[in-house]
C-alpha cells in the first residue's frame, strides 16, 4: 500500500493497511463496481468503508464506495479525507424505502441497534430497525440486482445453546424466549436471518449472512461501553475493574480488520442463502478470565477485580449467562484466517484509545 496517511490513530492506520493488502480478498471482483455500506459510522461500518476506500486507491480499483448514514454531521467528521478520496455519503433513515443513485453491485447491511440497555428500554424499535430495515435493504438489493450482498448478524442470534453442545456452528441454535424483553435483539436478528433466506429463495437475491462474534479493536468510538471498552478504560485511567456478574459467560470475539476481511471474503466468495460465522476460536474464554488477563498483563495500571452483583442484573440488558465457541471452520474453508489474539487485540485497543480519545490525549 502507499504512503497515504489516512488517520493519525497509527493503529487504525495499520489496519485499514492490513486490510486493503489483503491477499486473501479477490479485489478485482470489485473493479469499477459500487459498494453501498449501511450503518457506516459504526464500528464495522466505518472501517469496511474506510479499508475499501483505502483498497481502491492503492490498487487503483476505481471502486464507488457510498456510506449510508443518517447524520451527515457526525460523518463528515468521522470520514474526513475519505470524502475527499471519494467517498459517498447518502444519509437516509432505514426504515424508509431506500433509494439509491445509480448501480449498486455490492450491499454490506451493518445498520442495527447495538447497545445492550437499549434493547431493554427499546425493544420496539429494536425490532422494528432489525426487521423493517432489512426489508428495505433487500428491496434495495433485488431492484438494483445486486452481485452480492451480506447482512451483518449476531452469535447471539444462536440464543443459549447447551453446555454440552457449546461448540456451535452454523447449524446448531439454542433457546431464545420470545417474551423475555432482552430477547429483542436476538429474536430480531434470528427473524431478520429468515427474511434473508426467504429473499434468497424466492427472488434470488444473492445475500449471505454474516454472524460476528464480539467485535473490537481500533477505532472505536469514545462513547463505546461495551465490556472491551470498559476493561480497556480501567486499565488507563487505573481504576478496577468492577464485573456485575460472575464472569462465568464464555465465548469468542474477532478482531475489527479480521472481521472485515471475514465479511468481504464472505461477500466475494460465500454461497448465497448461506451463514457464515466470523469469529476467532482462539480467544475463547471467560468474561472473568478476559479481565484477569487483561490485568496480568498491565501490572502498572494496579487495577484489581472487583465483584459488585446486583439483585436484579438484568436492568443492565446483559445477554444471558452461557458458554458458546463459535466455530469458524465455515468461514476459513473459504481461505479466511483471523491474525489477531485476545492480548494482541488489547494492546491494538489500547494503543489507538491512547492515541485518539481525547480523555486520553
Amino acid at each position: 500500500m502507499g504512503e497515504k496517511i489516512w488517520s493519525e490513530d497509527e493503529i487504525l492506520q495499520q489496519d485499514l493497511e492490513r486490510i486493503a493488502d489483503s491477499k486473501e480478498i479477490d479485489w478485482e471482483k470489485l473493479r469499477g463496481k459500487c459498494i453501498l455500506v449501511t450503518g457506516a459510522t459504526g464500528l464495522i461500518g466505518s472501517i469496511l468503508a474506510r479499508a475499501l476506500v483505502c483498497a481502491s486507491e492503492s490498487r487503483g480499483l476505481g471502486l464507488r464506495v457510498i456510506a449510508m448514514v443518517r447524520n451527515r454531521a457526525k460523518a463528515e467528521k468521522l470520514f474526513g479525507p475519505f470524502l475527499d478520496a471519494g467517498l459517498e455519503l447518502l444519509v437516509r433513515d432505514i426504515l424508509e424505502p431506500v433509494e439509491a443513485p445509480g448501480e449498486v453491485d455490492y450491499l454490506v447491511h451493518g445498520a442495527s441497534v447495538t447497545t445492550s440497555k437499549d434493547f431493554v428500554d427499546h425493544p420496539v424499535e429494536t425490532i422494528r430497525t432489525a426487521l423493517k430495515g432489512t426489508e428495505n435493504l433487500l428491496e434495495l438489493a433485488h431492484g438494483k440486482k445486486v452481485l452480492g450482498m451480506v447482512y451483518l448478524s449476531s452469535m447471539e442470534a444462536y440464543g443459549v445453546v447447551d453446555a454440552e453442545h457449546y461448540n456451535v456452528r452454523e447449524k446448531d441454535y439454542g433457546y431464545i424466549d420470545p417474551l423475555e424483553v432482552r430477547s429483542s435483539y436476538s429474536e430480531s436478528k434470528r427473524m431478520a436471518e429468515g427474511l434473508c433466506g426467504a429473499y434468497a429463495h424466492e427472488y434470488g437475491v444473492p445475500v449471505r449472512i454474516a454472524r460476528l462474534a464480539q467485535t473490537f479493536g481500533a477505532g472505536i468510538p469514545e462513547s463505546e461501553n461495551r465490556v472491551f471498552a470498559q476493561f480497556a478504560r480501567s486499565i488507563l485511567t487505573g481504576q478496577d475493574i468492577v464485573l456485575h456478574t460472575d464472569g462465568s459467560k464464555a465465548h469468542c470475539y474477532c478482531y475489527t480488520s479480521d472481521a472485515v476481511r471475514g465479511i468481504l471474503k464472505i461477500l466475494l466468495d460465500g454461497a448465497p442463502g448461506e451463514a457464515y460465522n466470523v469469529s476467532n476460536e482462539e480467544t475463547f474464554s471467560t468474561i472473568r478470565e478476559m479481565a484477569e488477563l487483561l490485568i496480568a498483563e498491565h501490572p502498572d495500571s494496579g487495577v484489581k477485580l472487583v465483584f459488585d452483583i446486583p439483585e436484579d442484573a438484568n436492568k443492565f440488558g446483559y445477554a444471558p449467562t452461557s458458554r458458546m465457541l463459535v466455530n469458524a471452520q465455515k468461514l476459513r474453508a473459504l481461505g479466511w484466517t483471523p491474525e489477531v489474539g485476545l492480548s494482541e487485540m488489547f494492546r491494538r485497543l489500547l494503543g489507538s484509545m491512547k492515541q485518539s480519545w481525547k480523555e486520553f490525549a
